[in-house]
């Protein structure tokens, strides 16, 4: 998809603590009417985007939500016996929030611009700076922590961007720590953000300095 293709209103579907990232997928569990709704209008569009979004409600707005989301295309889905549908999202790119939209739909749009985030419809981003080697100790470390299991050799094997990003978007991390890797500006900031979470996690949430 170009920057061209890109419109300027989308649906929003806000969910807490659910990332996507460009060029990663999402699945989703759609149910409620009002996202049933967005998605069979998402489907009556040429570019077929939805733009998750997290949440931050304030006392001043309990529906206030981040200024930067990301875009995915539905690329897959199945709809249920009972009327539900399972569907995939693909990551075209991160957007900024302009304004909400009033009125018209049952669930929210807003006007969105895609300035500044020319890279997320470039080509597949590499980390020049990985020590993939010292990662995969952290990351075993933490997987054996929490009681967690993996395909070692597939995230041996995966690219820079296709492990970096899927680690950002399955490990349970709050919803302020997702909204950190997904502002991150290029994927080595976000491999560093992704460790420094990790390594927290490992001292159980201590703000206490990490021993080299």
């Amino acid at each position: 998809m170009q920057a061209a293709d890109l419109p300027d209103t989308l649906p929003v579907f806000p969910l807490p603590g659910a990332l996507l990232l460009p060029r990663a997928r999402l699945p989703l569990h759609i149910f409620e009417p009002r996202y049933l709704q967005m998605l069979e209008d998402c489907l009556k569009t040429p570019q077929r985007l939805i733009g998750m979004v997290q949440p931050m409600p304030t006392s001043a707005n309990p529906e206030g939500l981040h200024a930067i989301g990301c875009a995915g295309r539905v690329s897959q889905f199945s709809e249920t016996e009972d009327g539900r549908y399972l569907i995939t999202l693909t990551g075209i790119s991160r957007f900024r929030i302009q304004n909400e939209i009033s009125g018209f739909t049952p669930y929210r749009r807003c006007n969105v611009s895609w300035t500044g985030f020319d890279r997320d419809l470039g080509r597949t981003e590499t980390d020049q700076g990985f020590d993939r080697g010292r990662f995969l100790g952290l990351l075993e470390r933490f997987f054996s922590a929490r009681e967690l299991s993996t395909d070692w050799d597939s995230l041996q094997d995966a690219d820079d961007e296709l492990l970096i990003n899927s680690l950002s978007m399955l490990l349970d991390f709050e919803p302020e720590d997702k909204q950190a890797l997904l502002e991150a500006p290029c994927l080595s900031t976000r491999r560093e953000t992704l460790v420094t979470l990790i390594e927290f996690a490992l001292r159980g949430g201590s703000s206490e300095e990490i021993l080299q």
